[in-house]
């Protein structure tokens, strides 16, 4: 348009003139984004994105976490860094991830805070440009897997997120519930009108398996994942089972030991989209 200010946050029009692409600092390097993503809360996406993160790492690739969760980020406490601050990079605008025992980057509004604890009072459109700034403002170095552990919804963070990375896929995470349907649905529906590719969907507290017998225990009920994912013509990529071990790793900060073998087929799904 000729008239263009290239203001566009104040501006009312659409054009195709208008870009809404974040760009990474000149000095990251991120091969590949996968979103992890839910229609509502408490399914277990950051639980999700921490061990396929893991994953893969332990598979030789490099990856990082975007904790695009800015008002309720739980990753720090997840691999034993939430008492860690990020830091400057010195002489730029720019701040460096947080590094694990294993190499794993990470980007959390916990990492910024004085204190971890402190509650961020936030409006969405501010919320949503602190995540654009985890991609533009910190260096990543060299990554091969990115994922963003997205917040619940189909909100403003969750269309940044779209609109603003390259995003190259997303896993959506749901549970046994009935109420899944609906949750699937919304962010099927959300990917698709933003063009994402949609990897599959991933089951969390699928089941309980007996100590005694090993035999699966259905605690919310029969699943139907198989039926949904049928409906919407997406892969089924895992069904995780309730595990103390895993409770209890990620309580205490160690979520980078576990290796659950459950998420093989989803760290594979991932890892081909470097092949």
């Amino acid at each position: 348009m000729a008239d263009c200010n290239h203001e566009c946050g104040s501006c009312e029009k659409s054009c195709s003139e208008r870009d809404l692409k974040a760009y990474l600092h000149k000095d990251s390097k991120v091969k590949k984004v996968i979103g992890i993503v839910s229609g509502k809360g408490g399914v277990g996406k950051s639980l999700v994105t921490s061990l396929l993160a893991s994953k893969v790492n332990r598979d030789g690739f490099k990856s990082a976490i975007l904790d695009a969760d800015i008002t309720g980020p739980s990753i720090p406490e997840s691999f034993g860094v939430g008492d860690i601050r990020a830091e400057a990079v010195e002489g730029q605008d720019a701040l460096k991830p947080v590094v694990t025992d294993s190499g794993i980057q990470l980007m959390s509004m916990n990492f910024l805070l004085q204190n971890a604890n402190d509650p961020v009072i936030w409006r969405g459109p501010v919320i949503a440009g602190a995540v654009k700034q985890f991609w533009t403002d910190v260096i990543w170095n060299d990554v091969d897997f990115m994922f963003v552990d997205m917040p619940p919804g189909t909100g403003d963070v969750p269309l940044t997120v779209f609109q603003s990375l390259p995003v190259d896929g997303i896993i959506i995470v749901s549970s046994p519930q009935q109420l899944v349907r609906v949750i699937v649905e919304k962010a099927v529906n959300m990917a698709n009108m933003m063009n994402v590719p949609i990897l599959g969907l991933v089951e969390n507290m699928s089941y309980v398996k007996c100590p005694n017998c090993d035999e699966k225990i259905t605690v919310f009920g029969k699943s139907n994942i198989d039926e949904i994912a049928k409906s919407f013509n997406i892969p089924v990529l895992a069904r995780l089972p309730m595990e103390e071990a895993t409770s209890c790793a990620v309580d205490a900060g160690d979520v980078e030991s576990l290796d659950i073998p459950e998420l093989e087929e989803a760290a594979k799904k991932v890892e081909s989209l470097l092949k």
